[in-house]
């Protein structure tokens, strides 16, 4: 072969060793690229914040619901959060209970638990609602999702020991499941107002549902715990 012959096929071979130097070096970057896109995506959480209307957001724009203005509270915190909201005006922990195991799903990995309102608005034997919350927080624990589990603070309406034994399910039931707790889903504004009567600025006018202005200040009181849950399930 002449030595132009010879040239031809050194820059030909030569050519394509870096044409596919080329291409590997690129694949091996788009490798890269696409690892670092799952890996942050990985890093974010996704919370399910399973409630009634108080985490529904009733009466308020969207935007001043309890989950939205949870979310931005824990993004300002530098969390890396996703909160699904999954409250329904009304509910009761019987509702709850029959929408958990669609309510987890896959890429859920920590849930938020704020039932009760409504069992005790309807006087529901304590005894129901503390088996409807134990079969939530079962069906959480099957899951292998992080669990914080919000009580509630109620009046003596049908008497001293109903009003024992409700918030007192909530304390056996996150010793039972080592979950953390979070007594009092208004304690916030109670703390707030600084008496029972004062809490009224920071409520609709049903005297039940918090204002934007409550919302915000629940969310104060509370979101240090969420955001221990979130940090916990990363």
């Amino acid at each position: 072969m002449d030595k132009t012959g010879s040239f031809i096929r050194f820059a030909l071979v030569r050519g394509s060793a870096l044409a596919y130097g080329a291409v590997s070096r690129a694949a091996k970057l788009g490798a890269a690229l696409l690892l670092t896109t799952v890996l942050a995506h990985a890093e974010t959480v996704t919370v399910a914040a399973l409630g009634d209307s108080l985490t529904a957001g009733y009466g308020l724009a969207q935007e001043d619901g309890f989950v939205p203005q949870l979310e931005v509270w824990l993004t300002e915190q530098g969390a890396d959060v996703t909160i699904m909201n999954a409250g329904v005006s009304g509910d009761t922990t019987a509702g709850g209970l029959s929408r958990v195991a669609w309510t987890l799903t896959p890429e859920v990995d920590a849930m938020i638990v704020t039932l009760g309102g409504n069992d005790y608005l309807r006087g529901i034997d304590p005894s129901v609602s503390r088996a409807n919350l134990d079969g939530i927080l079962s069906a959480g624990q099957e899951m292998g999702v992080h669990m914080l589990l919000v009580g509630l603070s109620v009046g003596a309406n049908y008497g001293l020991d109903y009003k024992q034994e409700f918030e007192g399910m909530y304390v056996d039931l996150a010793a039972k499941y080592d979950v953390p707790l979070y007594a009092d889903f208004a304690s916030g504004l109670r703390a707030a107002a600084g008496m029972q009567e004062g809490m009224s600025e920071f409520l609709q006018a049903d005297g039940i549902h918090p204002n934007p202005e409550g919302v915000s200040v629940i969310v104060a009181a509370m979101g240090p715990v969420v955001l221990d849950l979130v940090t916990a399930a990363q």
